[in-house]
């Protein structure tokens, strides 16, 4: 008998309607809505990683605007042309010296 009344402190507030409506509707919305908090939170976690994205292409932007910058003057853009095309004067040769751990190789590509 006495396991019985422990049961009916639990189930008692069950009984009332308004406390059976209130967890229908918040199961409702927790699970079912198209609201849910399973969709909110996948729409934060992909907030964010649109906002680490944005982050990493501003930094670019301000890498290629420091390159553009450099690019934009008579010396800079010679250095760049010198550097990357292997580009020369009339008068001069260029010598291109390379040590056998920075060629590549077959197995590195």
């Amino acid at each position: 008998m006495a396991t019985l009344k422990n049961k009916s402190k639990f189930i008692k507030p069950f009984k009332n309607w308004f406390v059976i409506i209130l967890i229908v509707f918040a199961v409702w919305m927790l699970f079912f809505d198209t609201n849910s908090w399973f969709i909110h939170n996948e729409l934060n976690s992909d907030i964010k990683a649109l906002e680490n994205e944005k982050e990493y292409y501003k930094r670019e932007i301000e890498k290629d605007n420091k390159a553009i910058k450099k690019l934009s003057t008579k010396e800079g853009l010679e250095k760049f042309a010198r550097e990357e095309y292997y580009m020369k004067r009339d008068n001069e040769e260029i010598f291109i010296i390379e040590y056998e751990d920075s060629l590549k190789t077959k197995l590195d590509e």
